[in-house]
């Protein structure tokens, strides 16, 4: 009696903690709300694209010259710094040892020159003696022995010559030393701000390194690059109208003035991070330009821009009013 009872009992409750559970789960979900409201278009017909904020130099990635243990870094992240101001330094122990031995050679080579002055004058001294008495009796002198001194002075003034250029050759070799010594202090090219510091002291640095040792580059003007799908670059216009918005506070924005194309396509690499955003496009990259203080914005920092462009439907039919007039003048 237990089995006939009970076990429809527990089939029939199972039965209704399904439906429960199914009705529970077809409800639907309530979309998500963004964290901060997306930017919403100033203008009527536009072309919509991401940017970076860069400086107005592009970022500029500072290297070691040579490789070495570095000893020094003269600057911070945030510092100003003017052309010429130095950076950071490698080692260059090895290389003032070196300028001691060359600096030394060249004492030497400035000696041995000395020394090949007064040997020339001595044997042209004695030349021009030998020359008069010639010249006033041709007989008083063998004509072998007039040879001999005119030869010696001759080879005196060769010598000579010979010292002057190790001469030169040794203090060549100061300079090289001295401009190798110059290469381990890495100085700035332009006058802007210290962006990035990835080195330290103790830390090894290698010329062409994947990661940039330092970021530098001029802040006062900011440019935003912007990623034009190549479904839209037609309709760009280089001079109209464009804004850009703070990403993560639509209501900061400031107007932006156009300052080049970097007329070569490339694929897209800036990504957002947003679900419906395409990875598997090309873009033209458009750069625009506004002062630093009209928004309180970083280097690397993305912003969304709208550009001012004529409608879709306006500029297809420009585009075929201009074809066929082509085709009739053909």
């Amino acid at each position: 009696m237990f089995t006939k009872y009970f076990l429809p009992v527990i089939a029939a409750v199972g039965l209704l903690f399904a439906i429960v559970f199914v009705r529970a789960g077809n409800k639907p979900v309530p979309a998500s709300q963004p964290i901060a409201q997306p930017a919403a278009a100033p203008f009527a017909a536009y072309i919509a694209g991401a940017g970076i904020v860069e400086a107005s130099t592009e970022n500029i990635e500072v290297g070691a010259t040579v490789s070495g243990v570095v000893t020094e870094v003269f600057v911070k992240v945030g510092d100003s710094v003017k052309e010429g101001d130095q950076l950071f330094k490698v080692d260059d122990r090895d290389l003032a040892a070196q300028l001691i031995t060359s600096t030394a050679a060249v004492a030497t080579a400035r000696a041995e020159v000395g020394v090949a002055e007064a040997n020339l004058a001595d044997l042209q001294n004695q030349f021009q003696m030998w020359d008069e008495i010639r010249k006033s009796d041709p007989r008083a002198v063998s004509r072998d022995e007039f040879d001999k001194r005119k030869f010696a002075a001759e080879t005196g003034k060769a010598t000579l010559e010979q010292a002057k250029a190790r001469l030169a050759a040794a203090e060549a070799g100061v300079k090289a030393t001295q401009t190798l010594i110059d290469r381990t202090i890495i100085r700035a090219r332009i006058t802007g701000e210290v962006l990035q510091v990835k080195v330290r002291p103790g830390e090894f640095a290698q010329p062409g390194a994947a990661v940039p040792l330092m970021l530098l580059g001029r802040t006062t003007t900011l440019h935003v690059r912007v990623d034009v799908d190549e479904n839209d670059a037609w309709r760009l216009k280089p001079n109209a109208p464009a804004v850009a918005f703070l990403r993560g506070n639509s209501a900061l924005s400031t107007p932006v003035k156009f300052v080049r194309v970097e007329p070569y396509v490339v694929p897209k690499r800036s990504l957002t991070g947003e679900s419906t955003e395409r990875v598997d496009t090309r873009v033209l990259q458009v750069l625009y330009e506004f002062d630093r203080n009209a928004l309180p914005v970083y280097v690397g920092q993305q912003m969304d821009l709208f550009i001012e462009a004529p409608p879709v439907a306006s500029n297809l039919s420009t585009a075929r009013s201009a074809n066929n007039s082509g085709r009739t003048g053909f």
